[in-house]
């Protein structure tokens, strides 16, 4: 019987290198932040896409979580039309 392999989370599974996990998940905190604010706003897909200049279909595709379809340029420029900052802090691994 082979060995189940275990991983700290689902982006390190998911990605080949470590910088490519932390990219991952990095995103998927991003998105996951703008979509919030998105749905507190009670803003339709469409709402949403004027106040973030983004076309309705990048709103769904970022309330669907798809984070291979968003570079994290594309996630701080959409928080900064929320009128939003964004903030990276280091930490130890």
């Amino acid at each position: 019987m082979t060995q189940a392999e275990t991983y700290a989370s689902v982006w390190d599974a998911l990605a080949d290198t470590p910088e490519q996990a932390a990219n991952l998940r990095t995103r998927a905190e991003l998105m996951q932040q703008i979509a919030a604010l998105v749905e507190s706003s009670g803003w339709t897909q469409a709402e949403a896409a004027t106040h973030c200049g983004v076309t309705q279909p990048r709103i769904n595709d970022l309330l669907r979580g798809r984070v291979s379809r968003f570079s994290l340029d594309a996630l701080v420029n959409i928080a900064t039309a929320l009128g939003r900052r964004v903030h990276v802090e280091l930490e130890a691994a």
